[in-house]
């Protein structure tokens, strides 16, 4: 994918001087005081920051937070604890700036945060007057937000069209990067695992990966309407019947191609779902009528490893099971230690993936960890997002 990137623009000092303006992503989640309770979104943009602030530009940042309604400012919507903590990671203070859209003082060398954008007139329906008017704010704009890359919004896509300069920073490119290897280049054989409750909220990207993967391991409630599918019995499972169909025309077209749905042959049961029900393990053959299939079985997960260890790329989106019940997290388990000991370049995104791979500690040990809810599943489903459109656009003049 052909965009430029800022690195480049520091690396030969095209950003000396200039008005830098970085669309980050710092929408953390914060408790009912108002205090952050997860960083992570913020350490992910302190390097492209960091890199404007080296390069010698003046440095302006801006992020959504929540759900704020336009042009109704509310104190729960402010950056405040955002930049508070931005500027303990800078070991800097880092102003924050209320009504900046007609104008922002700001030195080279010096970093200011630009006050929630979301609450800015035109930023959601991305109107031309609000983007000309950010574009007039800087000389080169850098979006450093995959997280936001499936929106084109005011700061997502309006101010990449007028800014002189459109770029990619550090965190956008190397989603870049990792996506192309992942999907657009991979080493096979290619493996996707997608999981979740509902087969209709992800049934375009199963039926995107069933024409490029080698095996689509499903998941979770998913799973149950492909043991439909298959013929099998689930009990009274969470699953999708009418969308049996559709699960099917998934398989055959498969097998079409010579692939594969593995299809769980056991699995772990409860009569309830709850934490301290007592788990039974059953062949996928032998559910019964009052039973709930809470997680893949030892046998099916032992199986679905071995695929995974032999594959030359992995792509992960949702836990197998029910994780967060101990009884339940077998199957998500052994896939996430088989994926860290893969030799395959495996790329994870989503939130329960990414809980699921905090849980068992193997961050270190996944190719590439995706920051993007939302715009992750885009890309699986083969949609060209709005951002990489009009950087891609801009880099080609």
């Amino acid at each position: 994918m052909n965009v430029i990137r800022f690195s480049d623009l520091c690396a030969q000092g095209k950003a000396r001087g200039q008005r830098v303006f970085i669309r980050a992503d710092l929408n953390v989640p914060q408790d009912d005081a108002g205090r952050i309770t997860e960083d992570t979104r913020i350490r992910a943009s302190v390097p492209c920051i960091q890199m404007a602030l080296d390069a010698g530009a003046a440095v302006m940042v801006t992020s959504h937070l929540g759900r704020p309604t336009e042009g109704e400012f509310k104190p729960e919507d402010s950056l405040a604890p955002v930049a508070q903590r931005l500027g303990e990671l800078l070991g800097r203070e880092v102003p924050l700036l209320a009504n900046w859209v007609d104008g922002v003082q700001v030195a080279p060398g010096q970093v200011v945060l630009l006050e929630n954008c979301r609450v800015n007139k035109g930023e959601k329906r991305n109107s031309e007057e609000l983007a000309r008017k950010l574009a007039a704010l800087c000389d080169i704009f850098v979006h450093d937000a995959f997280g936001t890359a499936h929106r084109a919004e005011g700061t997502t896509y309006g101010i990449a069209q007028y800014a002189p300069i459109a770029c990619a920073g550090p965190l956008l490119a190397a989603e870049i990067d990792a996506i192309s290897k992942a999907l657009a280049n991979p080493k096979r054989p290619l493996a996707a695992i997608v999981a979740g409750s509902k087969v209709s909220t992800k049934l375009t990207i199963l039926q995107s990966l069933a024409r490029n993967v080698d095996q689509l391991i499903v998941g979770g409630g998913i799973a149950n309407t492909f043991m439909l599918a298959a013929g099998l019995k689930i009990g009274k499972s969470l699953a999708e019947p009418d969308l049996v169909g559709e699960a099917k025309a998934v398989i055959d077209a498969m097998r079409a191609r010579g692939a594969e749905v593995p299809i769980p042959t056991d699995v772990v049961c409860a009569k309830q779902f709850a934490a301290d029900a007592p788990a039974s393990v059953k062949l996928a053959t032998e559910v019964e009528d009052d039973d709930l299939i809470l997680d893949i079985g030892p046998h099916t997960a032992a199986r679905l490893a071995e695929q995974l260890k032999a594959a030359g790329t992995i792509v992960w989106n949702g836990p197998v099971g029910v994780f967060e019940f101990p009884a339940f997290e077998n199957g998500t388990k052994v896939i996430a230690q088989a994926i860290a000991e893969s030799q395959a370049f495996s790329i994870a995104g989503g939130g329960d993936t990414l809980a699921a791979i905090a849980k068992y500690g193997i961050d270190k040990r996944v190719g590439y960890i995706s920051t993007g809810g939302g715009a992750f599943l885009e890309v699986l489903e083969g949609k060209t997002l709005p951002a990489f459109e009009i950087l891609q656009k801009r880099a080609a003049g």
